[in-house]
């Protein structure tokens, strides 16, 4: 008050202002009490807001803390319009941790699988070479022939352990994300008259046939060759081991715009479905026995899947009665 009638007694206008406003009395009243009472509530508002973000707020860390503590589940955090952005943000971290220890946990499994894989595998040609070499050096045979016989055992054995050593080296070695492809256009279709030359005495010895189809008009693709060599070697030396009895080796070679489609196929014995779907992982072998006479290191397909993938190839496989066919499509340059 004491600062209205100031300005009534040295200024005209407020005096003039505050002469029409007399006559608006109750109005002047009204509109104070409603700016009054609007501030109030402005106010009110903003601390029970306030009080509500803060409530909302400690539940929501409530919520995370016992979901960390396992015992609620990441879904059932409180979700309110205006927090709708943090709890998404704060279950897609949830989500990615759980991922992440899922990952670890994955690849513990999957290195004890490979501990146990190894050891099982190193363990048996190991014991034979030691058990033929007490008995040559106990004089535990009876004339050379016999000697030699064991001679002859401990070399294969070793030079399967030589095989297995390689294999677990060159898959452990692919799986190593930093591997360096040495690219270089490279001529599928050479490259397979190549190794079926290559493979002619074991084909002559399984009484096998190598057959090449070709109706590609540029098989050009870029690589490293030395892999894709192994690749392909692979999958020709597994259609001998276990296609022997279909007598033929079928090589298919065609090619699109962008992709070189390669299909190694032999007449064995089908695969089971139940097999197919684990046939690229390590140590699988579709016989269960390990018998040196009808597998590998269980490593081959595994090792040819990770150089397809280095890549950025496909590869599948179909099987039926009769016939199994291996297909991969490699990129063009």
């Amino acid at each position: 008050m004491p600062t209205i009638w100031y300005l009534e007694d040295n200024s005209r206008f407020f005096e003039s202002l505050f002469f029409i406003l007399s006559y608006f009395r109750e109005l002047i009243v009204l509109i104070f009490y409603v700016l009054t009472t609007g501030v109030y509530l402005l106010l009110f508002y903003q601390s029970e807001r306030k009080r509500y973000l803060t409530f909302y707020l400690n539940k929501i860390a409530a919520d995370v803390q016992m979901v960390a503590e396992g015992e609620r589940n990441s879904d059932d955090i409180s979700i309110q319009p205006e927090f709708q952005v943090l709890a998404e943000g704060i279950q897609k971290i949830i989500a990615s941790s759980e991922e992440a220890i899922n990952e670890v946990k994955k690849a513990e499994q999957l290195k004890n699988e490979l501990v146990t894989s190894v050891a099982h595998d190193l363990r048996s040609p190991l014991t034979s070479i030691i058990g033929y070499l007490d008995l040559i050096n106990n004089d535990r045979y009876c004339n050379e022939v016999e000697l030699r016989h064991y001679i002859q055992i401990i070399h294969d054995k070793t030079s399967s352990l030589h095989t297995l050593i390689n294999d677990i080296f060159e898959y452990t070695y692919m799986q190593n994300q930093q591997v360096k492809l040495r690219k270089e256009s490279i001529n599928i279709e050479e490259m397979l008259n190549q190794l079926a030359v290559q493979s002619r005495m074991q084909l002559e010895e399984a009484k096998m046939e190598y057959r090449l189809y070709c109706t590609a008009t540029d098989p050009i693709v870029v690589g490293d060759g030395g892999k894709l060599a192994r690749v392909f070697e692979n999958l020709i030396q597994n259609a001998i081991r276990y296609g022997s009895k279909g007598k033929y080796i079928d090589v298919g070679l065609s090619d699109t715009e962008k992709t070189v489609e390669i299909e190694i196929a032999n007449y064995g014995q089908a695969i089971s479905q139940l097999d197919l779907p684990h046939i690229f992982e390590r140590f699988y072998r579709v016989e269960k026995s390990r018998s040196q006479f009808t597998g590998g290191s269980g490593l081959g397909l595994a090792i040819v899947k990770s150089i397809v993938d280095l890549h950025n190839g496909q590869i599948e496989v179909m099987s039926k009665m009769g016939r199994t066919a291996f297909t991969i499509k490699l990129l063009k340059k």
